[in-house]
């Protein structure tokens, strides 16, 4: 049993966190406070190739294991987590498309995707629909040798840059509501109505975005066959919980550092408050949830590398690290005092961007009924 990066994810790492220390710690609470879109940032990702994570090496990407997969997200969101967003929903998407992709569609999207030449996200939610996906009215109809789609879709990252955009979508009224569900890769044609005002996760775009008698070639239906879109879709969760449960460690991680350094630098009554051991009990608390978060969530991208279904494990990652997020922004914020809510201090940030971790890819309430059910449907021992 082993407990350690190795070398290469070791190595792969630190020119991570190398990366987010000199260009997006810098920056990043002015850009975030002003609303600015981080375009050189990007812009730096694609030049070191992550927009390529997730696609095979055959077609240009990087194909990491999901360990260095959470590394990469951990590292950002520790920086600034909008940033984390940009690349999560890209990620997310080209990993569907690799996994479930007809050789044309991989061909035809892959190799631009892995340089991020195109982007994409992934259009799931719908104002009435968002935990529950089999509610969704978003519909395909068949036209010849096109579907025409027609539904609206919200918080959708990278909306304006997304092509393709795969859509979730009802191509028939079959019974179970899943088996009449597919993806579309749609190319053009939709539109943003509008950006929606948000309390944190700055720095990216979260849209509306609506289909009005879009016209989408039958050659993007992902896969080519029809009823297979509620299975792709959870399938790709799984990683993208592992991702959410990554960035939720980077945030906590963010926090904790900045409390640590603040406690150390802080006086009252004569010492820094780091020898009150009110202070040292919360440092305590939050290193060891942190580490505890961090250690689930590689066991659960280990799984997967391993081939394994990790619902339940990518549940747990997300469920468990999403908490610790908030509970160490909050922390950290105490720690702080009234500096805490000062925007001049990381931590208020952080305070803001937490609480989307135990909302994004399943809420937590959701999860825990996840793991439960996997435990009761005998699944076994929690563990090894």
């Amino acid at each position: 049993m082993d407990f350690e990066l190795n070398d290469e994810q070791r190595a792969f790492r630190e020119t991570l966190r190398d990366f987010v220390d000199k260009e997006i710690v810098p920056v990043a609470g002015e850009w975030e406070r002003s609303g600015r879109y981080p375009t050189e940032i990007v812009d730096k990702i694609k030049r070191m190739g992550l927009f390529g994570l997730t696609v095979p090496e055959e077609y240009g990407g990087l194909g990491v294991d999901l360990v260095s997969f959470a590394l990469v997200f951990e590292e950002i969101a520790r920086g600034w987590m909008g940033v984390a967003g940009v690349l999560g929903s890209h990620s997310l998407s080209c990993g569907m498309i690799a996994r479930y992709g007809t050789p044309e569609q991989k061909a035809a999207y892959l190799p631009d995707l892995a340089t991020g030449a195109r982007r994409t996200g992934i259009a799931l939610t719908e104002p009435g629909a968002g935990t529950d996906l089999q509610g969704i009215t978003t519909t395909a109809r068949r036209d010849g040798d096109h579907y025409i789609v027609r539904g609206t879709k919200t918080w959708i990252t990278n909306a304006r840059h997304a092509s393709p955009l795969p859509v979730l979508v009802k191509t028939s009224s079959t019974e179970p509501a899943h088996k009449g569900m597919s993806v579309l890769l749609v190319e053009e044609g939709f539109s943003v109505s509008r950006d929606l005002p948000k309390l944190g996760y700055k720095g990216t775009e979260s849209c509306e975005v609506v289909l009005d008698d879009v016209r989408v070639p039958v050659a993007n239906l992902l896969g080519g066959v029809e009823g297979r879109g509620l299975q792709q879709v959870l399938s790709g969760l799984e990683s993208g919980r592992i991702n959410v449960a990554a960035r939720a460690i980077g945030i906590a991680q963010a926090a904790y550092d900045a409390a640590l350094a603040y406690s150390q630098q802080r006086t009252a009554f004569g010492q820094p408050i780091s020898g009150f051991q009110a202070i040292q009990l919360k440092l305590a608390d939050m290193a060891t949830e942190i580490q505890a978060a961090r250690l689930l969530t590689y066991w659960a991208a280990s799984r997967a590398d391993s081939g394994l279904r990790v619902d339940m494990e990518s549940g747990m990652a997300k469920y468990f690290a999403s908490e610790a997020a908030i509970k160490a922004s909050l922390e950290a914020m105490r720690i702080h005092g009234g500096y805490g809510y000062s925007q001049e201090y990381v931590v208020e940030r952080l305070y803001r961007d937490a609480p989307l971790m135990a909302i994004g890819e399943g809420t937590n309430d959701v999860l825990r009924m996840v793991i439960a059910r996997s435990l009761l449907a005998g699944k076994g021992r929690v563990g090894w």
